[in-house]
């Protein structure tokens, strides 16, 4: 254990006593849940925690469509998210303008975990929609579960929940939950190195 992470887990118990310490999780998709709760199991002072998942609004719609609505929809989750807890993560995933690619936008997942005080960010990598499911989005006001079942890519009108348009795009090799994750990694830096 680095001495870092040390101080930080002897705090972290300073508050906490004996008391199990809680997660909170601005959303009910169980495929961010899921995230959230392996992806802990990597961090010592995270990985008993209980999540407890709450239904928050994003506040910026169903559907983002730039960085900037997109991060802020993942600070609007974790901040309604934060009662009663250490840590509130939201979790939300949006298109954003790309230069020189086909559709001229990526989607990308973006974590925030609020601390009651300060916010910590971490985005996943990011990956083009076929033209179809972008222009149903961004012409015809459709979500990517919307837009990705009207293109005839699923059957199910709920992919987000399950491996995800990403999932079906990369033949599984990446999936809704391990697209999350990476985000959730990423934001985790700034609270591992307090």
């Amino acid at each position: 254990m680095t001495p870092v992470l040390a101080v930080q887990v002897k705090s972290i118990k300073s508050v906490m006593g004996d008391k199990t310490m809680k997660i909170k999780i601005g959303s009910r998709n169980s495929a961010k849940i899921e995230a959230l709760k392996e992806i802990i199991q990597d961090y010592p002072y995270l990985k008993d925690a209980e999540v407890i998942a709450v239904d928050v609004l994003s506040e910026v719609g169903d559907q983002p469509k730039s960085l900037e609505d997109t991060i802020q929809g993942a600070m609007n989750r974790a901040k309604n998210a934060f009662q009663d807890c250490i840590y509130s993560f939201g979790i939300e995933s949006g298109l954003m303008a790309v230069p020189k690619t086909k559709t001229g936008f990526m989607d990308v997942c973006v974590c925030a975990i609020f601390d009651g005080k300060e916010y910590h960010l971490g985005l996943s990598s990011a990956w083009e929609a076929p033209k179809r499911v972008a222009e149903y989005i961004l012409k015809e006001g459709l979500d990517m579960n919307e837009a990705a079942y009207k293109a005839g890519l699923t059957e199910n009108p709920k992919i987000g929940s399950a491996e995800g348009l990403v999932g079906i795009m990369t033949k599984g090799r990446l999936t809704r939950k391990e697209y999350t994750k990476e985000a959730i990694r990423m934001a985790l830096i700034h609270v591992d190195t307090e």
